[in-house]
């Protein structure tokens, strides 16, 4: 299904929006060496409670994980790249953390993710692997607007990440979101232009580039959710919500300045 709202529900995908990045700023301003991923994820529980806002995870059960999942926010650390299922774990100084977070507000989703480094300075290559990724998404903003073909924000992705020489894995990406979190248009992390559903004012996209330092071989961790690199090598991952607007692209998930 490909949802595209309506005007009247433009100020709730905002709200939402708002509403995840200020939790993501929240998670990462209070993330120090010693906080557990059940802090985060019992956080998040809080501050969506407050907001009036619901979860996108606590019940998800598709295919590919071992659902429900059962809570708030993913957590994946390290190796760690996609869908990491909280657990009790305390993180340490150094440890490379992503966090995604899906929530409805008013009837409308928002999903964004973060990666950076809990503590001390990153290292280069972690510092790369984040800067390919947050790079590869504002090239994709910038290639949203009415008329676009996916494929033109595929190819916007996979230019960056492969330019930055990573091998670009096509399994998972980024999607439609609107009254539900998953939702066509599927958006790889690399494709090509001109090709592809016509991007149109009211569509709403999570836009996800992703990548592992050495491979682009996924494995499953025993939780049944954790997606992980084969080698065991870093990763690193960034989302924003963004609204096709008439003029082009409104990102709906940016941190409070």
């Amino acid at each position: 299904m490909i949802e595209v709202l309506h005007d009247a529900q433009l100020p709730h995908a905002r709200a939402a929006g708002a509403l995840v990045g200020r939790i993501l700023a929240d998670l990462r301003s209070t993330t120090r060496a010693g906080t557990n991923l059940l802090e985060l994820d019992a956080r998040t529980r809080e501050l969506q409670a407050e907001a009036g806002a619901t979860s996108c995870y606590v019940d998800y059960a598709p295919s590919f994980g071992r659902g429900p999942f059962g809570h708030h926010l993913c957590t994946s650390v390290n190796d760690a790249v996609l869908h990491g299922l909280p657990h009790d774990r305390a993180l340490a100084d150094g440890d490379l953390l992503s966090l995604d977070l899906a929530l409805s507000l008013r009837g409308v989703v928002a999903d964004a993710a973060i990666s950076f480094v809990v503590g001390e300075q990153p290292t280069a290559q972690d510092a790369a692997l984040i800067g390919a990724t947050e790079r590869a998404l504002a090239a994709a903003v910038a290639a949203v607007r009415p008329g676009a073909r996916v494929g033109d924000v595929s190819h916007a992705i996979g230019e960056v990440l492969t330019g930055a020489g990573y091998a670009v894995n096509l399994d998972f990406g980024g999607h439609g979101v609107g009254s539900t979190m998953h939702q066509d248009p599927h958006v790889a992390n690399a494709g090509r232009p001109g090709r592809g559903y016509r991007l149109r004012p009211g569509l709403l996209l999570a836009l996800e580039p992703w990548v592992m330092a050495d491979t682009a071989e996924l494995v499953t961790d025993e939780d049944g959710w954790t997606l992980r690199s084969a080698t065991g090598c870093r990763t690193a991952h960034s989302e924003h919500t963004v609204l096709v607007t008439p003029e082009g692209a409104e990102v709906l998930t940016l941190a409070p300045a």
